[in-house]
Formats: structure tokens, sequence, C-alpha cells
């Protein structure tokens, strides 16, 4: 693929105009639009229409962008990155995390490698469970931390760990005192649930399936964070594991293991032929050490 008609497709994206792309790329503007000629025929895509004098990204150009969002912004970096490895100035490890555990468990490890290893550059990143995997597969990442198992034939896990999963309530719930809760007390509640084909969502779907329910979902959202914030803001009651909801005020909500009893695996993944970067296992380590704050038997246990 054509690097400079990558950059052109940013540079119009950011400055808004062919024209401005050409000037900072140094190059006329006819040029610019044969780069993206060349660029859309390539893809099979349309990327932008115009409105009036301006380009708009069409819906095609938009999801371009946000998939390919990340490479397109480290473009300028190359340059810089291979003068750095050439000069064996800096190592590098790029960690990508599902959002559930990203607060609670990811960022006290990185906190904790970090300090260990202050030499080396990590960057860290969030990307949905659906979406991970193909990230690890296009080598954007190092090592991947998220729910278990994997789908892909080219990706492989190693568990790490597992945690029940249980009712997030409002602590002035009429169901709050109880010890454990049955699916059957909540599927007339006001549920809060994760948007089709996520990984949580199914796991609840197969929850309610097994005991022949259909709860009613009245809020959906794409994040494990946003639907335990809606339940502090006293929304509804969603289901999560306790680990995805540490990082909320306990004063405001409170946690109550589920019936029938489930459990969800969490660990490490990376494509399938690659090899775990000694920088990764150092990670792999720290994030060892951390979980050790959060052991709770019958609720988060190492597998």
């Amino acid at each position: 693929m054509n690097l400079k008609a990558l950059k052109a497709f940013r540079l119009i994206v950011t400055h808004g105009s062919v024209s401005a792309a050409a000037r900072v790329m140094n190059l006329s503007q006819p040029a610019v639009s044969r780069l993206m000629s060349l660029l859309e025929d390539e893809l099979k895509l349309t990327l932008f229409r115009r409105a009036g004098r301006r380009l708009v990204l069409t819906e095609e150009g938009q999801a371009f962008l946000h998939e390919a969002g990340r490479i397109l912004a480290n473009l300028e970096e190359l340059p810089r990155i291979a003068g750095e490895i050439r000069a064996a100035k800096t190592r590098r490890l790029r960690i990508v995390t599902m959002p559930r555990v990203a607060l609670s468990l990811v960022c006290p490890a990185v906190a904790r490698f970090a300090e260990k290893f202050p030499d080396v550059h990590v960057s860290v990143d969030l990307r949905a469970r659906r979406d991970l995997e193909q990230w690890l597969l296009g080598k954007e990442y190092d090592i991947g931390f998220g729910g278990l198992p994997v789908a892909h034939q080219a990706v492989r896990g190693k568990p790490l760990f597992k945690v029940r999963l249980q009712v997030l309530m409002p602590r002035n719930h009429r169901l709050a005192k109880r010890k454990e809760i049955s699916v059957e007390d909540i599927v007339d509640e006001r549920m809060i649930a994760q948007v089709p084909g996520l990984l949580m969502r199914q796991q609840v779907d197969e929850i309610f399936e097994s005991r022949s329910l259909e709860p009613t979902y009245r809020l959906t959202t794409s994040s494990s964070q946003i639907a335990s914030g809606l339940v502090a803001a006293g929304a509804g009651i969603t289901i999560i594991d306790g680990l995805s909801a540490a990082t909320f005020d306990r004063a405001k909500v409170v946690l109550r293991p589920l019936l029938p009893e489930r459990w969800v695996n969490f660990g490490i993944m990376v494509a399938r032929q690659s090899e775990l970067l000694p920088l990764a296992r150092d990670f792999v380590d720290c994030l060892d050490e951390e979980l050790d704050h959060h052991l709770v038997r019958g609720a988060t246990e190492r597998l």
C-alpha cells in the first residue's frame, strides 16, 4: 500500500482540503488528488464526497479512519522510531487490553512495570474484545489482555485467573441485602446490558437462556465501565464481574454473587506465530503481582 497516499488521506482529514494537504506535502493539488484516487481504487472504497468546496468523509471513509487511525497517526513517527532502533536507545512494549479490566488491573500493572523498567517506552491501548484479536494479528501490539477463550485460530491465549459474575446494583436497591441473587430475581428489573455481539452480552444472554428467561434490557452500552457508572447513578442494575467494577465507589453500589454460578476467564493473548518478548514476560510478572491484591476466594481466583 502506498504510504504517501495514506499520509495524504490523513492530512486531508486533519486539514480539511486537498489544497492544504498538498501544501504540507509540498505537492500539487492534482498530485494529491491522484494519490486519493489510487488509494480508493486499491481499497475498493469511496473515502470522500464533496460538500460545496469541502471534502467530507463518507461512511466508508469514517470506518477506514476508525480502523486504521493508529497506523495513520504513527506514519510521521516511523523515521524517528527507526532512528531510535538503529541507535538502540529505546526499548518498547505495546500492550492492548479490553476495557473491562483496564483501570482495575492493567493500569496498576503498567505502573509497576514502568517503575521497574524506566527506560522502556510503554504504549497501552483499549480495544473491544471483538477487535482485540484482529489487532494482535496485525502485529500492532506485543501482548493483549482480555477475556478467554480466544476465537481466532491464529491467536493463542494463556489463562491467568477467573472471576465470578455478580449483580451490581445501587446500595438502596430492594435486593441489596440478599447474599446471592438469582436470575429469576432480576429478570423483570431495569437491566443495563452491553450491546449484542460483545463477550459480556453473550455470557449474560446464555445465563438467562439456560433458565428459559427473557429479560428486557432497558439500557444498552458498549462499555462495562459505562454500565457500572449508570448503576452508580441509579439507572438500573447490571451483571458484571467484580474486577471490572473494582474502581467504583462502594458507598453507592453493592455486588452480590449471581445464581446460577458463572465464571469468566481472563488471560494474555499473542499472535500464534509470535514469541512472547522478554519485556512482555516481565509485564506478565507485574500483572501477576497486581493480581495478588484482587484475589478473593469465591470471587476472583487463579487458574
